[in-house]
């Protein structure tokens, strides 16, 4: 029988990148003319990578961003970012503890980002994770990524996982939008990047720590759904 398998999404869940990310975002928007993103705004720009993080900023401030120079402000995002991995960027509490008692329990575990694969791989190498993880894919590891639920799936696929034994992990709707649309229980934590809270999306199950994310409450969600028990 095929192994039962965690994917996990990466920023804002398993790993608190917001450090890194709100300087590498703001390195890029010093070149041009709108100010920097303070800490406490960034949630409004975050999830779904460099890209939409520029365009979002450009955006607030109703500034035109001509395709040309949202590449080269990305470029130098990308820069920044990759020169200074790990930077201040950190699991979260709990996270190896939850990593480690999957692998003793016979899970596979994954990751499924929409951040770029070789920085993804490079975060999770530097932060001695990447021996987890039976697949690390990003937005450009396939001709899709979330929310398309494909990504989830492949990447499912390509860890040797079934869709069937399986529990996404994530912190956003495109997360949640992602595993509901692969058929796929998904767990979600209320400390990531996002500024509406996760419920308005209906998650299967809310966390606020790693741990609660336990092998008896995979193994309800997983049967649950399919039909085979409950979730008290």
């Amino acid at each position: 029988m095929t192994r039962p398998i965690i994917v996990f999404d990466l920023d804002g869940t398993l790993i608190d990148t917001a450090p890194d990310l709100l300087e590498s975002l703001n390195h890029s928007l010093a070149t041009g003319p709108i100010p920097a993103v303070d800490s406490a705004g960034f949630k409004r720009f975050v999830g779904h990578g460099g890209r939409i993080m520029i365009e979002r900023a450009y955006r607030e401030h109703e500034v035109e961003l001509p395709l040309d120079e949202h590449d080269r402000l990305f470029d130098l995002f990308i820069d920044h970012y990759n020169i200074n991995i790990p930077g201040k960027s950190r699991p979260y509490p709990g996270v190896v503890a939850a990593l480690d008692r999957f692998k003793e329990a016979g899970y596979l575990l994954a990751v499924c980002t929409n951040k770029h694969e070789v920085p993804a791989k490079a975060l999770l190498t530097a932060l001695g994770l990447d021996k987890y993880f039976a697949a690390i894919t990003g937005q450009d590891t396939f001709a899709f990524r979330k929310p398309d639920p494909r990504h989830l799936t492949e990447t499912i696929a390509l860890a040797g996982g079934d869709p069937e034994r399986a529990v996404m992990v994530g912190d956003s709707q495109t997360d949640i939008d992602t595993a509901k649309a692969a058929g796929i229980p998904v767990v979600a934590d209320d400390f990531g990047y996002t500024d509406r809270h996760v419920r308005e999306f209906e998650p299967t199950k809310i966390i606020s720590h790693f741990d609660e994310l336990t092998v008896d409450l995979a193994e309800q969600l997983i049967a649950a759904a399919h039909g085979r028990a409950a979730v008290a």
